[in-house]
């Protein structure tokens, strides 16, 4: 569900009492946690903790860094977690963490899927939001982009 505000304050306040509760509480957790550097903005149609684009200019769209993000969608809540993303170890020291909470995991890529507040390991949550600091996203952005050019310049080679 795509959302126009373009404050935060505006964005909870168009929510259902029941999202607005929990989405409250998780971003309440993620404020808790977030790197040193990173900002709270509206992008997307969703609450988005991002790497200013001062501190790292070089993104693919001109956009800034996406870390992490939160949104209310039509049939759930999600918690957009690049960090782990980017890390093979990191998610599975995350998809544990989950697992040994006892709450079901519905996670895609970069996101966890959740109905209610209760469905969701606050404390795994915490820890993964505060597992980089932004000066270690922005490598790990980094070197995934120099891969990406390496990848590409090898793939016009070859059809040449």
């Amino acid at each position: 569900m795509h959302s126009d505000a373009t404050t935060v304050t505006e964005y909870l306040a168009s929510l259902p009492e029941d999202r607005r509760r929990a989405m409250k509480a998780v971003r309440t957790v993620i404020r808790a946690n977030l790197p040193k550097g990173l900002v709270e903005a509206m992008n997307w149609g969703m609450i988005v903790y991002e790497v200013p684009l001062k501190a790292c200019p070089d993104t693919y769209n001109g956009q800034p860094l996406a870390y992490a993000a939160l949104a209310s969608q039509k049939q759930y809540m999600s918690v957009y977690l690049m960090g782990i993303y980017g890390s093979d170890e990191l998610r599975a020291d995350f998809e544990r963490s989950y697992r040994a909470s006892g709450k079901r995991m519905d996670i895609g890529k970069a996101c966890v899927r959740f109905r209610t507040l209760e469905d969701l390991p606050l404390d795994v949550v915490a820890n993964a939001i505060g597992a980089l600091t932004i000066e270690e996203f922005i490598a790990m952005h980094e070197q995934s982009a120099s891969l990406r050019k390496a990848r590409g310049r090898r793939n016009r080679s070859a059809d040449a």
